[in-house]
């Protein structure tokens, strides 16, 4: 399907949510549409596959999003997970056009389900496909192809020629075939690099081998490599990743969703010397959820252990693989491989500091710790009813933050702050411009989207001129 003698309008590079968002909003403004998918098509979509949601900000309820979230609040949200690392005019302008996400969305045919109640608390930020990410992608998929975009799987690329920040060549592997393929417009949306553990290795040494990678296998880093060795911006934090407590019986690569354990704000977790190490109550999950892969990483051995009892288990989603129970902590403690009389300790330590409290597992209930470090500061209850329940976690990652930097028009910049003539980026590969650290439940599909826009819009502007 890729025609090395055409000279195409716009190259897009991925296959995700972001790429697609730039090659549908490029073909419609006129431009030929090229997209690069180094994967097959039955594993088409990078991250993107995995995901079930985007956060939206609105100012009133809409079909599948309660009451109201304003540009402030979501702010606010952004500010307290980053700690401030981020860009705030890039990610000011990525809120309020967050606005605008779903009715692009359904226009390209992706379905929404009804607004989500529960312990997630997210019915009003955050939207779910109805059907999860491979619906999401399906739709969009459907809606290039006939619209007009070509789409070529199977299509690695293995370097990008770039000449004073203009990109004249882009060199891939098309179906075993080597060839090199020109565009007037690049946009590069093919995601981190966590997928490359020897890369990860650098920043992480050996503790990479007790990493899980949930998402693609498919993201090596590769484009992001050249871009970088090429006089590209850089942006991001190359040792942060979003990552989350992931069940330590999943598969190395491409897990995904299922295998995610939501146990901890219900719990305490230790780790391999039955030490707790982390406030599990700090805030509602959907605000913490991404720090625990990293927390995990930095405990002995890269693993820790989730305990709770039978009061417990009825408020968090089943895990794909078996709860580990037992009818005794020093039983359950045995199971997971840890010291009996370290975990009874622990457990004891934590109820004894539990105070009375209304308990409430939809929101910030101020159930807490006294005289305990660290403390428990939300949803604290003993841990004292048997069958009492385990889980192993490792750190799971999504995606890395280092990435290229790019400017409002999802232009990258290169080291000397000017916009490249006609290199454009969104997704995972300039997330970081906004993601320093931490996370926010459904934003990395919220900038995909946007910039997913924004550099298609772009592209195909700057293709026509």
């Amino acid at each position: 399907m890729v025609d090395p003698k055409l000279l195409y309008d716009v190259l897009v590079i991925g296959g995700g949510n972001a790429a697609l968002s730039a090659a549908i909003t490029a073909r419609q403004a006129g431009a030929s549409v090229l997209v690069l998918e180094h994967a097959p098509k039955a594993m088409r979509g990078g991250n993107s596959r995995h995901t079930r949601n985007l956060r939206a900000m609105h100012a009133k309820p809409t079909s599948v999003l309660t009451d109201a979230y304003l540009e402030d609040e979501y702010w606010d949200d952004l500010l307290r997970v980053t700690g401030g690392q981020t860009d705030e005019g890039l990610a000011r302008m990525t809120i309020r056009m967050s606005e605008r996400a779903l009715p692009f969305l359904e226009a390209c045919g992706v379905h929404f389900q009804p607004s989500l109640t529960g312990t997630l608390s997210l019915s009003r930020t955050n939207a779910f496909f109805l059907g999860g990410g491979k619906a999401l992608l399906n739709a969009l998929y459907a809606t290039a192809e006939r619209i007009g975009v070509l789409i070529a799987y199977d299509s690695e690329v293995r370097d990008l020629h770039v000449d004073d920040g203009f990109v004249r060549a882009v060199d891939i592997t098309s179906n075993g075939f080597p060839m090199t393929v020109r565009a007037k417009c690049v946009v590069a949306s093919s995601g981190g690099f966590q997928a490359n553990l020897d890369w990860m290795r650098q920043y992480w040494g050996d503790a990479v081998d007790n990493f899980v990678i949930r998402g693609t296998p498919y993201a090596k880093g590769r484009v992001l490599k050249s871009l970088l060795a090429q006089g590209v911006a850089q942006t991001g934090d190359p040792t942060q990743f979003h990552a989350v407590a992931l069940d330590a019986r999943a598969p190395q690569f491409d897990g995904g969703l299922a295998t995610r354990l939501d146990s901890v704000p219900f719990s305490i977790v230790v780790n391999r010397d039955g030490k707790r190490f982390y406030n599990e109550g700090e805030d509602v999950w959907p605000k913490r959820y991404a720090i625990w892969g990293r927390l995990i990483a930095q405990q002995p051995g890269q693993i820790a252990y989730s305990i709770c009892d039978a009061k417990s288990v009825p408020l968090f989603l089943p895990s794909v693989f078996p709860a580990l129970t037992a009818g005794s902590l020093a039983e359950l403690a045995g199971k997971m491989g840890l010291d009996p009389a370290a975990v009874e300790a622990t457990v004891a330590e934590y109820n004894t500091a539990v105070q009375p409290g209304q308990f409430n597992d939809r929101a910030l209930d101020g159930c807490h710790t006294e005289g305990l470090s660290p403390p428990k500061t939300n949803w604290a209850r003993r841990i004292d009813t048997a069958p009492f329940v385990g889980y192993p976690l490792r750190p799971g990652i999504t995606f890395t933050y280092l990435g290229v930097k790019v400017n409002e028009r999802a232009q990258v910049l290169m080291q000397d702050g000017r916009p490249s003539a006609n290199l454009f980026a969104s997704g995972e590969i300039m997330a970081g411009n906004i993601l320093g650290k931490g996370y926010l439940a459904g934003f990395g599909m919220t900038i995909g989207t946007v910039f997913g826009r924004l550099a298609g819009e772009h592209a195909a502007r700057t293709a026509k001129n």
